[in-house]
């Protein structure tokens, strides 16, 4: 019996062993949208968290572009990152057995959804996308759903070839930037995100615009909404797909506790205020998969 007991006793330790040694760090990805610093402070005490609960070094990554995060998660040198609906549509449409889609951000109202917001400063006279036409225009990122994929196409359906519509289409490179520079008169009018609840003047409950106004860039006041999308659904958290089971499980319950262990670190990771991060299937994203796969012309 001691034998046994020693035998077992052996094979736990070494499969412990075993599974310690199959992962040695952690990497966060976190979608340009707003500049790097800002994303590592706003995500520190998630990746403290993650640190603690894993037991080893998690770093994390802040690309100047949405494609960075894709490629580093396709590539295997990123292990979770929170993604637009189109970023995920690009990572699965690529490789479908790269990630696995965990969890999405719930609003105050229960809904699981958001849109993409066609702005202006208030200042030129533009109240809404007639009034737009032959500006200079912004949107965020050819891999942004609502900076880009959803407005892009809504707004081509109805007006026609985009770059003939406005005097010039441009890519900001990230929300936070199509934000700025409409403020600043760099563009005339721009789409970037919201949950569309809330006031306006604090950049409704959470979303791009609240993260602007959250930080001082700029003064929701000065700006008015001139249009808004049919509602997207809201990207997923996702993990790859090869990571060890423990690991995975450990990182979902963690963030989809977040809100109940530390709000305020929450609200940071959510980008503004919010009612939970609860579980979603990749069904949920098929009508994104579908605009997207037209897009790239599968």
């Amino acid at each position: 019996m001691q034998k046994l007991l020693t035998a077992t006793a052996l094979t736990a330790i070494l499969a412990s062993s075993a599974f310690a040694q199959e992962i040695k760090e952690f990497n966060i990805g976190i979608l340009g949208g707003e500049n790097a610093q800002d994303r590592l402070t706003s995500n520190e005490c998630f990746r403290a968290k993650i640190e603690e609960a894993l037991g080893v070094p998690v770093k994390i990554f802040t690309p100047a572009d949405y494609d960075g995060v894709i490629q580093g998660l396709l590539g295997g040198t990123l292990d979770y990152a929170w993604l637009g609906a189109s970023a995920y549509a690009k990572v699965y449409l690529t490789d479908p057995e790269a990630v696995e889609v965990k969890l999405t951000k719930q609003n105050v109202d229960g809904s699981t959804g958001y849109y993409s917001i066609g702005f202006a400063r208030k200042d030129t006279g533009i109240t809404d996308m007639d009034t737009a036409k032959g500006k200079v225009f912004a949107f965020a990122d050819p891999n942004s759903t609502s900076g880009y994929l959803v407005p892009g196409a809504e707004l081509t359906a109805k007006y026609g070839t985009l770059e003939d519509y406005f005097a010039e289409v441009k890519m900001s490179g990230g929300h936070e930037q199509t934000i700025v520079g409409v403020a600043n008169g760099d563009f005339d009018a721009g789409v970037s995100w919201a949950d569309g609840l809330g006031n306006w003047e604090d950049g409704y409950n959470s979303g791009a615009f609240r993260k602007a106004a959250d930080a001082g860039l700029v003064d929701m006041s000065n700006l008015v909404e001139i249009w808004r999308s049919t509602l997207i659904p809201e990207g997923p958290m996702v993990v790859r797909k090869a990571l060890p089971q423990d690991v995975k499980d450990k990182v979902t319950t963690l963030t989809a506790d977040l809100w109940e262990t530390d709000k305020d670190c929450a609200y940071a990771v959510a980008a503004g205020d919010a009612k939970d991060f609860v579980p979603v299937e990749h069904s949920a994203y098929d009508g994104i998969l579908a605009a997207r796969k037209l897009q790239e012309g599968m």
